[in-house]
């Protein structure tokens, strides 16, 4: 059986899926400042974050492994600047 929405959960919905590529470039930003930050486990754990989030943003595989490897956050933050110019 199909979920009936509201028209404010459609509407919602509709602006998340419309934002989506924002809200991800947004949270990168979040991430590459906790990278500097942190250290051991939890920065293992912003890594997997920062790749998720890049695989949302359809970076290739490759390159979200290359910069897992070279575990510096100033990649990622080029990367993202990257990103945010050819986004607007």
């Amino acid at each position: 059986m199909a979920e009936q929405h509201t028209k404010y959960q459609q509407k919602v919905i509709r602006n998340y899926y419309d934002n989506r590529e924002t809200i991800a470039l947004q949270r990168l930003q979040e991430l590459v400042t906790e990278l500097y930050l942190t250290e051991g486990k939890k920065r293992e754990k912003h890594w997997e974050s920062v790749a998720l989030h890049l695989g949302k943003l359809g970076i290739k595989p490759d390159t979200i492994e290359h910069l897992r490897r070279e575990n510096k956050p100033e990649l990622v933050a080029t990367l993202l600047k990257k990103l945010m110019d050819k986004s607007a």
